[in-house]
């Protein structure tokens, strides 16, 4: 695919910044709140962390690592455990976040001939893009593991396409070594692709789900009573210095939880699945229309979602949201 890289990459930047911004107001009101809101627990932890990897300068670029998921010193070598685990080596599809602490996880997917799966940033133009080495010319592999990279070298991913993943890949903020309770930066992307390929069929709770952390990102804090429906927990951790194989104990995502979905979220997922699951909640003229309406471009989502949850929400389908 031909693309404009640096206007690409300009864009992402944008909307990366604009959902920095979000979150962080997000995270302000949690913790000002006098009454502690659902989730103001969540945003400790992170503060947390990203302040620790701040101050100690185990953070790497881009910094700060606030509200990302943060890149860090070793981030490589973690990538190298993950590559010795005997799930990976078998594995001939790997699904990987395309976050920047996980680019020498894809790099390895690709330079060790196994098909490789990773997200659209943002979901902003699809689902999920597929890349196999022999696509890439010869000298642009570290541009392929790129958000540029996989938009121009990467083929989108039909949700009718018949894919089994052997292994997945997501980024974390914190996890706990104990429970496999994790957590992400905060807007809910691993949930929702989960739970697509959950819904694709492509994984199923026997699917290993690997993260690559700093050491500094284990805690023993996260109340795993505390977790929501579709919070997806990790079975290996690996870090620079260890490889840490948590006992199965918090039940995995089953699939798409429509009826939790936020405004922006609900109309993301309906971009991404061109709108082939959501009708099936949406049974009213209106929802319908909204379902239409929502494959429009991206700058129109957050209102277009709003509108396809009212219609959802008068036919009775949907609950309290909760990403």
């Amino acid at each position: 695919m031909s693309i404009d890289v640096a206007q690409y990459d300009k864009e992402r930047l944008e909307l990366d910044q604009q959902a920095r911004d979000e979150m962080q107001a997000q995270a302000a009101l949690a913790s000002s709140s006098e009454d502690e809101k659902p989730g103001a627990w969540k945003w400790a932890i992170r503060k947390s962390i990203w302040d620790r990897m701040e101050s100690e300068n185990i953070a790497a670029n881009p910094r700060p690592v606030h509200h990302r998921i943060p890149n860090f010193v070793g981030a490589d070598k973690a990538a190298d455990q993950l590559a010795t685990l005997p799930e990976y080596v078998s594995a001939k599809c790997v699904k990987v976040n395309p976050d920047t602490p996980q680019k020498r996880v894809r790099y390895l997917t690709l330079t060790d001939g196994k098909l490789l799966l990773t997200p659209q940033p943002r979901l902003r133009t699809g689902f999920f893009s597929s890349l196999v080495l022999s696509s890439i010319p010869e000298g642009d592999i570290n541009t392929a593991c790129t958000s540029a990279g996989v938009a121009k070298y990467g083929t989108p991913l039909d949700l009718d396409d018949k894919v089994k993943v052997d292994l997945l890949v997501i980024g974390s903020v914190a996890v706990d070594p104990k429970t496999g309770a994790r957590l992400g930066k905060g807007e809910g992307f691993a949930e929702l692709e989960y739970g697509m390929l959950r819904w694709m069929g492509a994984i199923d709770d026997d699917t290993l789900v690997v993260s690559s952390v700093h050491d500094c990102q284990l805690v023993d804090n996260i109340p795993v009573e505390k977790l929501l429906i579709h919070d997806v927990p990790v079975d290996v951790i690996c870090t620079p210095s260890r490889i840490i194989r948590v006992p199965p104990s918090i039940p995995k995502p089953q699939g798409i939880y429509w009826d939790r979905l936020s405004p922006q979220k609900l109309a993301q997922g309906v971009q991404a699945t061109s709108g082939k699951t959501v009708p099936q909640l949406a049974t009213s003229r209106d929802a319908s229309c909204a379902v239409s309406s929502a494959l429009r471009p991206i700058n129109h989502l957050e209102n277009l979602g709003r509108s396809l949850r009212d219609s959802l929400r008068r036919e009775g389908c949907l609950k309290e949201s909760i990403i």
